[in-house]
């Protein structure tokens, strides 16, 4: 099942990811155009988005030590460097391609800084971080923890990347740094101790193939299925519902 150069237990955990979020956004849509009465800004659906993100996060922070293993087999210096400088700024552009969408499309509350741009701004800090391998364990419980303390401070629109914003700051989808990026640390301290060198140091079951295919066909076209999950949704609510959403 695995590809060259994939491994199938990554590729799964960030399909599930996938699906759950496509079932937590549907849930969104509808309580956000009133079609049903959800509650998702506290309770279940509310720990549930966490976890989404938590889960995409911490996958993201595996994968990249994965990636950087490898890439350093080949590269070196700043050849090594701009590889993940080169993948943030695309990872960012496409966050940016979802600030335009949703400022068109909702006007107030669009996304200025949501989990791509600070996936985006991650993978270009990653480089500093790669050298201390286990130890980002300790470092993303540091940032998680000074974002929990930072939490409610308010401050200008500049510094809304790092978790600090004005009190009447709102936003369908909110990710900053703090804390966040944590969660990318803590992915990388465990990716650096599950697979060393890029390579895994655990075995897993033989895992029923009808069952995880599809999953895994989602975390591997992840970026694609997250740009346009939302469109999609829309349209199926719109034609199921008689709702005029679009």
């Amino acid at each position: 099942m695995e590809n060259a150069g994939r491994f199938t237990e990554i590729d799964l955990f960030r399909g599930i990811a996938i699906l759950m979020m496509i079932l937590f956004h549907t849930v969104f849509d509808l309580r956000f155009f009133r079609i049903m009465t959800i509650n998702v800004s506290s309770g279940f659906w509310w720990y549930f988005a966490l976890a989404i993100a938590s889960l995409f996060l911490l996958i993201a922070g595996v994968s990249l030590t994965i990636s950087y293993s490898r890439a350093a087999q080949q590269l070196s210096g700043f050849a090594l460097t701009k590889k993940f400088l080169v993948r943030g700024v695309f990872i960012f552009a496409c966050g940016l391609l979802v600030t335009l969408g949703t400022y068109l499309y909702l006007g107030t509350g669009f996304v200025v800084f949501g989990i791509l741009h600070l996936i985006g701004v991650s993978i270009m800090l990653s480089v500093l971080f790669f050298r201390f391998r286990g130890w980002n364990l300790l470092a993303g419980v540091v940032v998680i923890v000074t974002g929990i303390f930072c939490a409610g401070v308010t401050g200008p629109l500049w510094l809304l990347p790092l978790g600090i914003h004005p009190a009447a700051f709102f936003s369908v989808d909110y990710t900053p740094l703090f804390p966040w990026f944590g969660m990318v640390l803590i992915g990388m301290g465990a990716g650096s101790l599950l697979y060393p060198s890029g390579v895994r140091r655990f075995g897993l079951p033989p895992l029923p193939q009808g069952a995880v295919q599809p999953l895994v066909f989602l975390g591997r076209h992840s970026l694609l299925v997250y740009l346009l999950h939302q469109p999609v949704i829309l349209l199926l609510l719109a034609a199921v519902t008689g709702t005029k959403i679009l």
